[in-house]
């Protein structure tokens, strides 16, 4: 069954400040769409505002996920609806241990634990990392591979990747990237990747590129448009002074 995320005219307010200024994005899910802009452009609060964050303040617009408004959800009600978000710096959560966490989370029970090994696997993740405290003194690397952990226990409609390559090394990064394309077969997820760097796209292959700049999306387009970023940068997409 294909789920649809519709996200329109959205308004977010960070700290008294509007940072999306009526952003627009409709995917479905087995899609990839990757979010690039610079920095300040609004792409980690698009990300927060998603998931619920309670410092985001949304100030209008709407986001449906398979027509069910979720800007009037909390964010357990979100995640349980099919959305998470992977966070670019995932917390440590000293005392709680992974399978607490999915449990907690609404994952089968049933050979729990057998299915996290598999999945730790695929992303060639230690298995011992998992009767660890959640991400407590784990690197960067264990910690986005832990977080894919997760992603194919709880298989949710949609996966929001807050740079999810953010301090990854050439191994970790294609790991990750492989048990993403994965999941877009398997369960037929849907993937909207925030990242600043074209590496990414070198492994994970995406449906539509969307460049945001002062809060919303200016382009859309396909791989291609990432040789354009890199070849020209972000100043032919920035609002022109009028």
């Amino acid at each position: 069954m294909t789920s649809t995320l519709f996200i329109e005219g959205l308004r977010v307010e960070v700290a008294g400040k509007e940072v999306l200024k009526g952003f627009d994005l409709s995917m479905k899910s087995g899609e990839v769409h990757v979010i690039m802009g610079p920095n300040g452009s609004g792409k980690s609060t698009l990300a927060h505002a998603l998931s619920g964050h309670p410092g985001y303040k949304v100030l209008g617009g709407t986001v449906k996920l398979d027509g069910l408004e979720l800007l009037e959800l909390s964010p357990t009600e979100r995640a349980r609806h099919g959305l998470i978000l992977a966070l670019q710096q995932p917390m440590e959560v000293p005392g709680v241990r992974p399978i607490d966490l999915l449990i907690a989370a609404g994952a089968d029970p049933t050979e729990l634990r057998r299915r996290m090994n598999e999945e730790a696997q695929r992303v060639e993740l230690r298995t011992d990392v998992l009767d660890r405290f959640v991400n407590v003194d784990l690197s960067g690397g264990e910690r986005k591979r832990a977080e894919m952990v997760q992603l194919g226990i709880l298989r949710p409609k949609f996966a929001i990747l807050d740079e999810i390559d953010s301090g990854l090394d050439v191994d970790a990064l294609g790991a990750v990237a492989r048990r993403l394309a994965a999941a877009t077969n398997e369960w037929n997820c849907g993937v909207l990747a925030i990242t600043h760097f074209r590496r990414l796209l070198q492994e994970l292959t995406p449906t539509m590129i969307h460049v945001v700049t002062d809060g919303r999306v200016v382009a859309t387009g396909g791989p291609e448009l990432s040789e354009i970023l890199e070849r020209d940068g972000y100043e032919p997409f920035r609002p022109t002074n009028s």
